[in-house]
């Protein structure tokens, strides 16, 4: 074996105090780097030193504590189905509830409500798209592109049961000019 020609050096053995040192500064880099973070990424480009400075949409709304336009008596009104989109182009969600009487037997009649937030940010409706007094029930709804479109079952007279709906009508309801307009998808047909 041949011997070093340079003395062992004492500093190349680790010591407790190494350890101690070495946590102190790692621990020192993370907390500094916590304090100091970069912007955050955009995915547009910024001209000299202008940024571009966007808001992210509220949440939509939920339908927790809403008054609905409902009357139920000694039940309660409960919210079958809810969808979200941007139906104003505000850029901000609105909700859409298809709300019911909680009845213990039967068919209870549908109400289709727009919800939207109020200045104060809470919940409230702002459109009823289907009345329940109008007797009809939603059973299928969507939220795209702005639009609003339902499956809605009907009953062509007094007479027919209200179990089983006869009429099957197909519906759209679309922002324009201040209010919903509602009208029917191309190719829909009536039962």
């Amino acid at each position: 074996m041949q011997q070093s020609a340079v003395p062992e050096l004492a500093h190349t053995h680790t010591r407790p105090i190494h350890w101690v040192a070495t946590a102190t500064a790692v621990a020192g880099v993370m907390a500094l780097s916590s304090v100091l973070q970069p912007n955050p990424a955009t995915a547009a480009q910024t001209a000299g030193h202008q940024t571009k400075t966007t808001t992210r949409p509220a949440a939509a709304p939920g339908t927790a504590g809403v008054d609905f336009p409902i009357t139920c008596g000694p039940v309660k009104a409960v919210v079958q189905k809810k969808a979200t989109g941007d139906l104003d182009g505000d850029g901000n969600p609105e909700t859409v509830a298809v709300v019911h009487c909680d009845a213990p037997m039967g068919t209870p009649p549908d109400g289709l409500y727009v919800i939207t937030r109020a200045s104060d940010g809470k919940p409230r409706v702002v459109a009823t798209l289907i009345a329940p007094k109008t007797g009809d029930t939603v059973s299928d709804f969507a939220v795209r592109d702005g639009a609003v479109t339902a499956t809605v079952l009907g009953y062509s007279t007094e007479d027919i049961p209200r179990c089983c709906p006869d009429i099957t009508d197909h519906a759209k309801w679309q922002w324009r000019n201040g209010a919903f307009v509602r009208t029917t998808p191309a190719g829909t047909h009536s039962v």
